[in-house]
């Protein structure tokens, strides 16, 4: 099992090229689900839970090729089987994405309940209630979403839904769902995220008549048909954001080529009041950092609140940073998991359900650490960079699921990071 020895202590320079985003790359891969005619994406980043979907789509009769450049070529007009197995999707939550085009094009649908980071609840019921509301019957067996349409309907029908929580991928699915629906659809409540819009942005390329995307409330008129269309995926606004929290941990100054500065207000924001450098150019976003910086409490929230997404990493700066900090996490009810692994380091950080307390330390000691999840994972990266001595992260395949070649890029900045296999024990 691949692991990531840091040697840290080194101030990071220079350029990194920000990949796509995986949070949108998932569902617009889904997304030529809804035509019979080829979607060419570019920007499509190297990550396994990509090379996962790519291959649920194969095994759906999808064709698709991917190249070296992140271009991503589909042809979903042979498709032959509407399922998404377990097998293949077990490590993977954006799994259930496959749900609303399978039901929109083909009226039914086989898809496994989805699985993923063990962060906490990521309940299907508020999808299964939304596309009930435009006619689907759909009923949870022997872990399998078993799908179809009601009362002998050709379609799906236009429908007000209001989910009763802001859902991302219950936003996703019912965009690409209504798109083929008969009449309007209207969704409330509706995330907002950047990966939300560019899919929108994408359906509508596709033919799609959707307005709205980006606010509270969406409002799609379903088509008859939709047809191919060639599309960029939105820059990775998580991918920029934990680099963002490196450069200010280790200090140095970075340009992040491709960053989206007006994706990333509130991480931002608190960067700049922890006393690190954050500007919009044209190029990106550039970084500078220099001393130790200040604490800084936050609570995560949906966008365009803090990202929980972002939580992990901004507290990585906050254990080395200059006082006292909290940061109360509202969306997940696990994901404070990366802790214990950060007291191993030397951090000092109590916690009381959703509340973390930080008191920020002047220097970290390496050890070897066990990543949890996603974002836990990056967040050990950042300490590890920072820390004295050797850190060995453990379990990175986590890593791998959402940063496309992370210790690449990171070595490209100037720090002292590689990947090392089958390591059983190391001692710092």
């Amino acid at each position: 099992m691949d692991k990531l020895l840091i040697r840290g202590g080194r101030q990071l320079r220079g350029e990194v090229l920000i990949s796509g985003a995986k949070n949108a790359a998932l569902p617009e891969l889904c997304a030529a689900l809804l035509s019979d005619r080829p979607v060419t994406l570019h920007n499509v980043p190297r990550l396994n839970d990509v090379t996962t979907m790519l291959k649920l789509l194969r095994n759906m009769g999808v064709a698709a090729e991917r190249n070296d450049n992140g271009t991503v070529h589909l042809d979903a007009g042979a498709l032959h089987t509407p399922e998404a197995p377990y097998e293949l999707v077990k490590t993977m939550r954006a799994s259930v994405l496959a749900l609303g085009p399978l039901l929109a094009r083909f009226g039914k649908a086989r898809v496994s309940l989805p699985g993923g980071c063990a962060i906490g609840s990521r309940p299907v019921d508020q999808h299964i209630k939304g596309l009930q509301a435009m006619g689907a019957e759909i009923v949870v067996e022997h872990g399998y979403m078993v799908a179809g349409l009601a009362g002998g309907r050709r379609r799906l029908h236009g429908a007000r839904i209001t989910t009763d929580m802001v859902t991302v991928t219950g936003t996703e699915n019912f965009l690409m769902a209504a798109a083929l629906a008969d009449g309007e659809t209207v969704l409330e409540n509706a995330a907002q995220e950047p990966e939300i819009t560019d899919l929108a942005e994408m359906l509508i390329e596709m033919g799609a008549k959707i307005e709205g995307h980006g606010t509270r409330r969406i409002r799609i008129q379903g088509v008859e048909k939709l047809g191919g269309c060639t599309h960029g995926v939105v820059a990775d606004r998580i991918e920029a954001g934990t680099f963002l929290c490196a450069v200010a941990a280790t200090g140095g100054e970075v340009l992040l080529r491709h960053g989206r500065a007006d994706h990333l207000d509130a991480v931002i924001e608190k960067l700049r009041e922890a006393g690190a450098q954050v500007e919009a150019v044209e190029e990106g976003i550039r970084v500078r950092s220099q001393g130790r910086l200040k604490a800084q409490s936050f609570r995560t929230t949906e966008y365009p609140g803090f990202p929980t997404d972002m939580q992990a990493q901004f507290m990585a700066l906050n254990v080395i940073a200059e006082g006292t900090s909290t940061v109360t996490e509202t969306i997940f009810e696990n994901r404070f998991m990366h802790v214990d692994e950060m007291l191993r380091l030397g951090a000092r950080i109590q916690t009381d359900g959703k509340v973390a307390v930080i008191e920020g330390v002047r220097q970290l000691s390496g050890a070897t650490v066990m990543a949890t999840d996603l974002r836990a994972s990056a967040s050990l990266v950042i300490a590890g960079l920072v820390a004295e001595g050797e850190t060995l992260v453990d379990r990175i395949y986590h890593l791998d699921r959402g940063y496309d070649r992370m210790e690449s890029k990171l070595r490209g900045l100037g720090a002292d990071i590689e990947r090392v296999a089958g390591r059983a024990e190391h001692q710092p």
